[in-house]
């Protein structure tokens, strides 16, 4: 469906990668992994064609959509969130065209050939995409989106200009899913999205019927979705088919192999010389000799594996012991004029405890962050530090603070004790400042940059409760990896804000999650992946009786009854699986009827596709429209027919589980 063939691209005089080829299918999921600089956001760019190669091309058919969302930098105004979304259908005369296109192309194509299937197979979702057009059905769509990444109904009015720079990438990512390009270039898209809009966007792209190319550092996430793994190493780009866990694992094993194969190339070759400086004046020997020499000569060099950049083992300064409650919140309240955060709120954290603080954007992990530390004032209750307590917080905007005239270096030299004093260029490497780096002034450093030396900054002042507000954001996995080590062997208190599960898992012990609308805060024992089952739990519960309103009648039952009670609730009994028979009735007949109508429309489109996978079927054009309308036609009715087994399957579920209720 698209191929990168033979991209060189330098940068700054270091090659990033050198003649990289490799495909992309119609339905592959893919991630690219590596370091930061290593090259991948360019690769997007490239793919997405916002920026050259030196060399090479990308091959796509013209129908092909290839559909980009960038880390940062969007802007929108002018529009309802209703109205912008909608934009995403802007395309539908286009796509017709595409559509024309991929026809024209099947019929050029052999029909036993790879190329075919993909095109064939995208033909079909650009004619569902086409029908998704449909007035009627933009509206749910465009509703279950933004429902998805967090929006709330009352938002669909709202300018767009109003929102912040995260909601703003949330609406990009919104239009984009919308749009439903037949390659889909994400680069970080879980930056700004909380848990529950992380788990649906999971959801959402392992269902989505186009390619996916996915860059993060959310490991948690690439391994919940990705199939394929190009690793951008040293100036290369390997191949694994798996997840990311898959590919450390393969990496490391591939190391090896090439180490074993390098080692023992290097002990022939050795024993070889050995040969050849011990015979070499002797006449008897000269014909070995030159045999082994000609040997070396036709030998194909094999180089060391690219070495494990280990990473530094990032300690903490150890903190002062402090009292046995680290800071206590007794009810507690915050409002920003008439809008209320929350309120009688009350919160310990004692000396050591390490939580995580999750919840919707905008619920008030920021604030209550902010209110711990001690930087914003509460609006009512009492907040107290505990005996001998020092606190470093790293909020999102910390970065704002750095003295613009100063280097890396001179800003974490002001900071840093002296048992660190010595490895400072070392520990700046663990943060992603490297070489020369070190030496740059705040004023040229990006946003990403600034606030990844902000954290550094705050973590070589010794203290014994951090609060960090996203500290992973702009970290590469094996930054994380670090920072990760250093809070699990971290002595003091630690409040962490964030939505990573693979950093937090190792390290919080409770979770407390924060609501809009000024919800009360709930605290969850465990870890992320923990809390993350029991709303899973929670969320299955919801549909089903309140056990606490179901319990008088139980406890009825459990009582001695007499007789005449007895047959008094067989009566009941009888009534009620009348009732449900009844009920059931026409829904069953109703569904036997949707799915002999679903089963016949896809016999006739099965036989369409028939006529399609023969390469004479387009050539004549009319006879191929006219089928290709029917297809279109048929796509589109069992479409719908599945939207009403599913609104039908759910009203039998419903009514099964009223009677199940009732009759206990």
């Amino acid at each position: 469906m698209l191929a990168v063939e033979k991209i060189n691209v330098q940068f700054v005089g270091r090659v990033l990668y050198e003649d990289l080829s490799f495909t992309i299918g119609a339905k592959d999921r893919v991630c690219f992994a590596g370091p930061n600089g290593a090259g991948k956001s360019t690769l997007m760019k490239i793919i997405a064609g916002l920026t050259t190669p030196d060399s090479g091309k990308v091959n796509k058919a013209k129908y092909i959509e290839v559909g980009y969302l960038p880390q940062e930098g969007i802007h929108l105004q002018g529009r309802s969130l209703f109205e912008e979304a909608e934009t995403a259908f802007e395309d539908a005369v286009a796509l017709q065209e595409k559509l024309e296109a991929a026809s024209e192309r099947l019929g050029q194509l052999d029909a036993s050939s790879p190329e075919y299937a993909d095109a064939l197979e995208v033909y079909g979702e650009m004619q569902l995409h086409l029908d998704n057009h449909d007035v009627g059905k933009m509206k749910p769509r465009i509703e279950k989106v933004l429902s998805g990444l967090g929006f709330k109904p009352g938002d669909l009015e709202r300018d767009v200009g109003e929102f912040s720079g995260g909601w703003q990438m949330r609406i990009a990512l919104a239009k984009l899913l919308l749009r439903e390009p037949a390659v889909l270039l994400l680069d970080e898209p879980t930056n700004h999205l909380d848990i529950d809009s992380q788990l649906w966007l999971e959801g959402y792209i392992t269902g989505y019927n186009g390619a996916v190319v996915i860059i993060s550092h959310d490991r948690a996430f690439l391994d919940a979705i990705v199939r394929r793994t190009l690793a951008f190493e040293a100036g290369q780009v390997n191949e694994y088919h798996g997840n990311y866990s898959y590919y450390i694992k393969e990496s490391e094993a591939r190391r090896e192999q090439l180490q074993r194969e390098y080692d023992n190339q290097q002990r022939e070759i050795e024993k070889t010389e050995s040969f050849i400086r011990r015979f070499r004046a002797k006449s008897t020997k000269a014909a070995q000799v030159q045999s082994r020499i000609k040997q070396l000569e036709k030998m194909v060099r094999l180089q060391p594996p690219q070495a494990v950049e280990k990473g530094m083992a990032l300690r903490f300064p150890q903190p002062e012991r402090s009292g046995q409650i680290a800071v206590e919140l007794t009810g507690t309240s915050k409002a920003y004029g008439d809008h209320l955060v929350f309120e009688n709120f009350d919160f310990r954290l004692e000396r050591g405890e390490k939580i995580a603080v999750v919840g919707a954007n905008g619920a008030g992990k920021s604030t209550f962050s902010r209110l711990v530390s001690g930087a914003d004032p509460l609006t009512a209750g009492e907040r107290k530090v505990g005996h001998k307590v020092s606190i470093s917080h790293f909020a999102q905007d910390h970065a704002d603070s750095l003295n613009p005239a100063k280097t890396v270096l001179q800003t974490v030299e002001e900071v840093a004790a002296r048992e660190v004093a010595g490895n400072l260029r070392t520990l700046l490497g663990c943060f992603l400042f490297r070489g020369d780096d070190v030496f740059k002034q705040v004023s040229v450093l990006s946003g990403g940059e600034r606030s990844r030396l902000s954290l550094a900054k705050m973590l070589l002042r010794p203290a014994n409760l951090l609060i960090l507000d996203e500290p992973t954001n702009h970290l590469d996995m094996q930054s994380q990896a670090v920072l990760q080590e250093a809070i699990a062997a971290y002595q003091g208190a630690v409040i962490i804000v964030s939505h990573n599960r693979e950093f937090l898992d190792p390290i919080a012990e409770k979770v407390l999650e924060f609501y809009p609308d000024a919800q009360p805060p709930r605290t969850f024992f465990g870890n992320l992946s923990d809390f993350v089952e029991k709303k899973r739990q929670e969320e299955a519960l919801a549909g089903r009786s309140n056990p606490e309103e179901a319990s008088p009648t139980q406890e009825k039952a459990a009582q001695p009854s007499s007789p005449a009670n007895r047959k008094a609730q067989r009566q009941l009994e009888g009534q009620l699986r009348q009732q449900r028979a009844n009920a059931l009735k026409p829904l069953n007949a109703n569904l036997e009827e949707i799915e002999e109508t679903i089963a016949s429309k896809e016999a006739r489109k099965a036989e369409i596709e028939s006529l399609m996978a023969d390469p004479e079927f387009f050539k004549n054009k009319d006879g191929a429209a006219g089928t290709a309308a029917e297809y279109r036609e048929l796509a589109a009715a069992i479409e719908k027919a599945y939207t009403d087994w599913s609104k039908v399957s759910d009203e039998i579920e419903k009514v099964e589980a009223e009677f199940s209720a009732k009759l206990g």
